[in-house]
């Protein structure tokens, strides 16, 4: 590996049974991004799904993988993406993945919502102790589909978001009861105590500990809102800082309150807390979705005049075939795959978000390293002593070579290519 390259591995996982082409196309915009497939086929090549059965079922049934390389802020990441089933019958390809990454990318379908396989993932990355993202993504379902207003959509984007921190709240309220019982457990064996009445306090321990780094929320920039068919995405840090310009807020400022219950007073050039009974727009309507949703509008009404001013207005540029194409999609693509390029939102939120593979924790190393319930102290010496070499990551031709088995599976010995038969050909002359 490159010494100037930060090298980490992500897993995908797709949020439950649902359609598979939202994941599928997602990771097709990844993979265009280097230039390894067109951009046009994104979504219809389903690069991932190499098997014959996957492409005629339309689904992913085995994981795969591949290395991207991503430019940030004048350093190279390279990232090693492994594209994980959806499908609840292949849940133990999602398991076997995770223990191989260092973050995850949990999508979520902004029609179908929070699905038994999202609770799975989630529960999956808590239990690794991996950090996972989010991608809400299919937006572009509640303009054309529901007929949503901006309004609706944001209500409706707010309760998602609301539903997956619920399982992350379960998941660390769980943790920590169970970590206050064993504590307990503990004391109790060990006291000298008389025995009494007491009253056991659940919620004891959850008041002292932040967990508010679990959570998603856009303003912390774990959040990517995205339409992979027509090829956007977008963190709120993308509009904080174009409106920054624009309106004079510093961008800090608009971090906080673009996604929330804010309003911007234009009179006065400051933000207030919205209040819904005034009939006040929340910023990320106003300053987001209305944009998105006029485009939209502007397309599929094949209204020229407003589409030249929007394209104008961004500073993009689009060839005459997409201009002329009778597929509003099609425009549609070419105008946002530019404007809010998804693959540079999603591919910036994993490198700022999730951990390289240089800050792997102790506990996780031991973990790996152990075989089932096998304590690391009881591994040999020459084992234990890799540790250090395990979260050094080193490259140095001295560094010795680690092979982590993630998955094994019985064949049938006949199928081996040493026990396969072997044909003669005999020649007569």
């Amino acid at each position: 590996m490159n010494p100037c390259w930060t090298e980490e591995t992500i897993v995908y996982p797709w949020e439950g049974i649902c359609l598979a082409e939202g994941k599928t196309t997602l990771a097709d915009c990844l993979i265009s991004s280097n230039g390894i497939i067109s951009s046009r086929l994104a979504g219809k090549l389903r690069y991932l799904d190499s098997r014959e059965d996957e492409q005629i079922r339309g689904i992913t049934m085995k994981s795969s993988a591949i290395t991207l390389l991503f430019g940030k802020d004048d350093q190279e990441y390279l990232i090693n993406l492994i594209d994980s089933p959806g499908h609840v019958d292949f849940s133990s390809e999602v398991s076997t993945a995770v223990r191989l990454c260092d973050g995850c990318i949990v999508v979520v379908d902004a029609v179908e919502g929070v699905c038994p396989q999202t609770h799975a993932v989630l529960r999956q990355a808590w239990l690794e102790n991996i950090r996972p993202v989010l991608v809400i993504n299919k937006i572009d379902r509640l303009i054309m589909e529901l007929k949503f207003t901006p309004q609706e959509a944001y209500s409706h984007l707010k309760n998602i978001l609301e539903q997956v921190n619920a399982i992350t709240a379960t998941l660390f309220t769980s943790k920590v009861l169970e970590e206050r019982a064993e504590k307990d457990v503990e004391t109790q064996l060990t006291s000298d105590s008389a025995l009494g009445d007491q009253v056991y306090d659940w919620s004891a321990g959850l008041e002292c500990t932040d967990d508010s780094h679990l959570y998603f929320s856009p303003d912390q920039g774990n959040v990517v809102f995205a339409s992979a068919i027509d090829g956007w995405g977008f963190g709120i840090e993308h509009f904080a800082k174009l409106y920054s310009q624009k309106i004079g807020i510093k961008q800090s400022v608009l971090l906080k309150t673009l996604w929330g219950d804010y309003y911007l007073n234009t009179k006065a050039k400051k933000i207030m807390k919205s209040d819904q009974s005034k009939g006040k727009k929340p910023l990320f309507v106003q300053l987001v979705l209305d944009n998105i949703w006029s485009l939209y509008e502007a397309v599929t009404k094949k209204d020229k005049e407003k589409i030249d001013k929007i394209v104008s207005s961004l500073g993009l540029k689009i060839g005459a075939r997409e201009s002329r194409h009778a597929d509003p999609k099609v425009q549609l693509n070419a105008i946002c795959s530019q404007w809010l390029p998804i693959s540079q939102a999603v591919l910036s939120m994993v490198c700022k978000k999730l951990p390289s593979p240089l800050d792997i924790t102790v506990e996780r190393v031991e973990k790996l390293m152990s075989v089932g319930a096998k304590a690391f102290e009881s591994l040999p010496q020459e084992t234990q002593d890799l540790k250090d070499a395990f979260m050094k990551c080193s490259s140095e031709e001295t560094a010795p070579v680690i092979v982590f088995v993630s998955k094994m599976f019985a064949v049938d010995a006949k199928t081996l290519p040493q026990n396969k038969p072997r044909f003669t050909i005999s020649y007569s002359w």
